[in-house]
């Protein structure tokens, strides 16, 4: 058989350079029947050939199960899809006795065909007002952040008319993540729109319903409540109706994303600093695709003031009752957190932030702590024991949460743990944190270090010390006047020595 390049260099050898048929055919290496075949036609056409019917292949009892095997592969993630090789050892154990060269041959020929066929029924262009809406969605990322290379869940809140973006990055996609990203959009934005159009996301929806109906999360909204915006849903699989944002997605990685993959972080509060302001000098960079003269901060200025006003951030916590073990642990998302000691066997409200974590006692008490993304974390709060390291002073010598106290403490347990009752000495010491607090005890301490006299008393006393000084007395205040104002005249008390016992003091017989 001949292709059409054969055919385009044998008609140019006999045509134009006036080669023999005989030397043409046998410089292209084609029969010499087959040259002047195609040399009869005065025309250059392409040269087509009958499709070769095939009798019946071993393969054709397995082809349907093959088609329905490879349709179902082509959902899933590539991650997950199984090889053609995996197909071809499936239909030998179901009874096909043939080479694997047919089973390759069809998947090939109907993947081809797959990518080859209409993906959809096309798209409808979208236009908004200035201020009417904005779009949201999720993207996965990677970034080295602390010397490890992380995966990242990227919220990204776009406005559908200026289209003005937000980007920020978390470490998962719980509702307080969510909460936060709006937070920190509408604030980078200076307003509210009045519509917010989201995919089907958990973190919002319950339970997809038919058409439009949708069973909303609680949570959500409430935080739609607290903006005052409308939510709307997309259909499923129609990713379509929030393209604006779509497209962000896909736009960000050639540009942000890039820039940022180039560069180390040190955490993940510096890289979120960093990528607000990118966000920001994108703005001003980039033209908008409806008014082409203008840039996307050009138009967000004006959809500003038609924007609806921002209120405080809310309060978006995700809350949840626990109970505080033996050791004052709480356990949250696979981590142990250490809470005060007094709360032993409590139950205790946690609320969940996106940055830190919130701890409400039975007292009504609260307290603060960092939180984890890690996996199987203890932290400790040293100052969480003190109240019972009180009652079990012995506590102190390998007590997991002390060790994580300032340097100068821990010298000064490891200088009074030498000697007998040291742990009740530096118990004392660390009693002293509750009434005066910590900087005034790390100084004391250091004091008492450096002259070497390393004793409970010795530290107590410095912090007493450092205590008057800094806390004078407040004048005593009296609406009562002074006329003569008094004199400190000894020379009245040598006179009462003169005076008779009785005299001067009568009171001394009821003495």
């Amino acid at each position: 058989m001949i292709n059409v390049s054969t055919l385009s260099k044998l008609r140019r050898l006999v045509l134009r350079q006036d080669v023999s048929v005989r030397e043409a055919s046998r410089r292209l290496g084609i029969s010499r029947n087959t040259a002047t075949k195609w040399l009869k036609d005065g025309q250059m056409t392409e040269p087509r050939y009958p499709q070769r019917v095939s009798g019946p292949s071993i393969l054709d009892p397995y082809k349907e199960q093959l088609s329905q095997w490879l349709k179902a592969d082509s959902h899933r993630s590539k991650r997950d899809r199984r090889g053609i090789k995996a197909m071809f050892e499936a239909l030998r154990a179901q009874g096909y006795s043939g080479s694997r060269g047919p089973v390759y041959t069809f998947a090939q020929r109907w993947q081809q065909e797959q990518g080859n066929a209409a993906r959809g029924a096309g798209f409808i262009p979208l236009s908004f007002e200035l201020g009417e809406a904005f779009q949201f969605d999720w993207s996965c990322e990677y970034l080295f952040i602390g010397g490890l290379r992380r995966r990242l869940e990227v919220a990204h809140t776009k406005l559908a008319a200026s289209r003005a973006f937000c980007l920020v990055a978390y470490y998962s996609q719980a509702h307080e993540m969510l909460f936060d990203a709006h937070a920190r959009a509408f604030a980078l934005f200076g307003g509210v729109p009045r519509r917010g159009i989201y995919d089907n996301m958990k973190t919002a929806v319950d339970k997809v319903g038919q058409g439009k109906q949708r069973s909303v999360n609680a949570r959500f909204e409430a935080m739609t409540g607290h903006y005052l915006f409308e939510p709307e849903f997309c259909n499923r699989a129609a990713g379509w109706e929030k393209g604006v944002v779509e497209k962000n997605v896909q736009d960000r990685r050639k540009d942000i994303w890039r820039e940022a993959s180039e560069r180390r972080w040190g955490s993940l509060g510096e890289f979120n600093d960093w990528l607000q302001q990118a966000c920001v000098k994108a703005w001003a960079e980039m033209s908008h695709p409806e008014w082409t003269q203008l840039t996307v901060a050009d138009v967000w200025q004006d959809e500003r003031v038609r924007l609806m006003p921002n209120p405080r951030a809310f309060d978006g916590y995700v809350e949840q009752p626990v109970r505080v073990s033996a050791t004052s642990l709480i356990h949250f998302q696979r981590n142990r957190y250490s809470v005060p000691c007094e709360w032993i066997h409590a139950v205790v409200s946690l609320r969940a932030y996106a940055d830190g974590l919130l701890v409400v006692g039975p007292d009504g008490r609260q307290v603060r702590l960092a939180r984890s993304f890690e996996r199987d974390q203890t932290l400790y709060d040293w100052m969480h024991y003190i109240a019972l390291i009180e009652r079990k002073p012995g506590g102190l010598r390998n007590g997991a949460p002390f060790k994580t106290m300032p340097e100068p403490l821990q010298e000064l347990q490891r200088q009074l743990l030498r000697h007998s009752g040291g742990d009740r000495v530096m118990a004392q010491v660390l009693m002293g944190v509750s009434l005066h607090g910590l900087e005034a005890v790390l100084v004391a301490v250091e004091l008492a270090l450096q002259s070497g006299r390393v004793s409970a008393e010795h530290v107590l006393n410095v912090l007493s010390r450092l205590q008057e000084q800094r806390m004078p007395e407040p004048p005593v205040a009296t609406r009562l006047t002074l006329n003569t104002p008094p004199l400190a005249n000894l020379q009245r008390y040598d006179a009462l020595r003169s005076l008779p016992l009785h005299e001067a003091s009568p009171e001394s017989d009821h003495a």
